[in-house]
């Protein structure tokens, strides 16, 4: 049996990769799923827009954008947007409220792109708990220096639209995530910026029938939370 899957997408690298995996190979992964790795069919996306900003949460992309991922993968994009500064009561409703509405259409399961951090997932797994959704992380456990490699390899193409200023400074956003850019991250830095050092739009991947073409626009730093954060603006090209 098939589960019907929606897939959580920010538009960055993980969540292309997680869509890759489970396209390739039938769901195989490091889930923590007893009794194996289910078969997962994905379905839909699901992204979350500040209605503050207009923007992708965390990421800082235009919705457009990931519209025009999601139509490059052929896949529907549902859009959930959250209120600015939501507390975590208001995007847990939200949240949940969403996942309900795929249950009652006939889906299994939400896929999310965490590799690592056991208190996020033990987040989203709560937040499951109220649905009648289970969950299914196919890259989990994963080493992510192996993940890296394993995306330039395959031919994904992304550029660092935001960093955190604590782990990054400012020179990095707006380059292209290859080689020349992990060599160049600090001792400490992960890979994949698993711990949120960066994160990334994906403009090709082996999931899309054809590259989302961008323009790079203005660098702004933005205070989120009493953090500084370094944002590149990314702008729709034909």
């Amino acid at each position: 049996m098939i589960d019907r899957a929606v897939l959580s997408w920010s538009g960055g690298k993980d969540a292309a990769l997680a869509l890759h995996e489970l396209a390739g190979s039938g769901g195989e992964g490091g889930s923590g799923d007893v009794g194996g790795a289910p078969e997962i069919a994905v379905e839909r996306l699901l992204t979350t827009v500040s209605a503050a900003t207009d923007r992708v949460t965390m990421h800082g992309v235009r919705p457009e954008l990931v519209e025009r991922q999601a139509a490059a993968a052929g896949l529907p994009l549902d859009v959930l947007e959250l209120p600015a500064d939501p507390s975590n009561e208001e995007y847990e409703a939200a949240m949940t409220g969403q996942l309900r509405e795929y249950a009652d259409r006939g889906i299994d399961r939400a896929v999310f792109a965490d590799v690592f951090l056991s208190d996020v997932r033990a987040y989203r797994e709560e937040n499951l708990s109220d649905t009648p959704l289970s969950g299914y992380w196919p890259l989990w456990g994963r080493d992510t220096e192996d993940l890296v490699e394993e995306l330039l390899a395959a031919g994904f193409r992304a550029t660092v639209v935001c960093v955190d200023g604590s782990a990054l400074d400012r020179s990095f956003v707006g380059r292209d995530l290859d080689r020349d850019c992990l060599a160049d991250l600090p001792e400490g830095v992960d890979p994949c910026g698993e711990n949120g050092e960066f994160h990334t739009f994906v403009r090709d991947c082996p999931a899309f029938e054809a590259p989302v073409h961008v323009e790079t626009g203005e660098r702004v730093t933005r205070t989120v939370a009493g953090s500084e954060f370094h944002y590149c603006d990314l702008l729709p090209a034909e």
